[in-house]
Parts: structure tokens; C-alpha cells; sequence
């Protein structure tokens, strides 16, 4: 019997408008067999979350560029355990300072993948967050 395909919402909270980023980390994790929910720009932190329990995710992707990364991601991170659903393995990406990755890491995004990083690293790194 053959495992179920990874299911992943990747999402842009915040009110930048640019998600090419999102857009190519959404089809490079669909080319390696994922199954991949993208909730389109100007996302809430309770639209996100929403679209995650829904779609029974095990992965939330999250890429933002506006600067509001300390403010949305622990909301985020907040309501998904408010939902029962602090299990889902969350990760970002965008425009983030390196100075701010170990709070958002402590808070529980399992990683951050800055501007320029490698597809196929994040296909890695999920496949492996997952089988563990």
C-alpha cells in the first residue's frame, strides 16, 4: 500500500503582495509528489489556520516579506494549538533577519529558509520532519 502524498498549505499572511517566492516553493513541492494547498495573498493568521485544520495539513509553509514575522507567526503558531492542531510541522520563508530566527524558532517554527535557498533543500527537509 502506498503512503499518502505530504499534505501542505502554503500560505502568505500579512499584507505584502508578492508570492512568487510562495508560488515557486508551492509547485517545487508538488513536483516531488506533494500535495499542495496555496491560500493566496493577504492571508490572516485565522484564514490560515482555518485552511490548515481543513485541509487535515500535516506541513504549513508560511512566506512572508513585510516584516511582521514576530507579530503573525507566533499567532499563527497560537491558534493552531488552540485548534488541536500543534502538530503540524510549521516552516518559513522570506525576508527574515537572521537575528530574528532563533526567537521564531523557539516559538516553534521548525525552520526558516531565507531568499536564494535551494527547492530541493526544502523538499529535504520536510520529507525528513515528517518521517520523524
Amino acid at each position: 500500500m502506498s503512503q499518502a502524498p505530504i499534505r501542505v498549505v502554503i500560505a502568505k499572511p500579512g499584507l505584502d503582495g508578492h508570492d512568487r517566492g510562495a508560488k515557486v516553493v508551492a509547485r517545487a513541492l508538488r513536483d516531488a509528489g506533494m500535495e499542495v494547498i496555496y491560500t493566496g495573498l493577504r492571508q490572516t493568521p485565522q484564514q490560515i489556520v482555518a485552511a490548515v485544520v481543513q485541509e487535515d495539513a500535516r506541513v504549513l509553509g508560511m512566506s512572508i516579506l513585510s516584516g511582521a514575522h514576530n507579530q503573525i507567526f507566533p499567532e499563527v503558531l497560537r491558534l493552531l494549538k488552540a485548534q488541536g492542531a500543534d502538530d503540524v510541522m510549521v516552516f518559513a520563508g522570506g525576508i527574515i533577519p537572521d537575528e530574528d530566527i532563533p526567537a521564531l524558532k523557539a516559538a516553534g517554527i521548525r525552520e526558516v529558509f531565507q531568499p536564494g535557498t535551494n527547492t530541493d533543500d526544502i523538499v529535504a527537509f520536510i520529507r525528513d520532519a515528517i518521517q520523524h
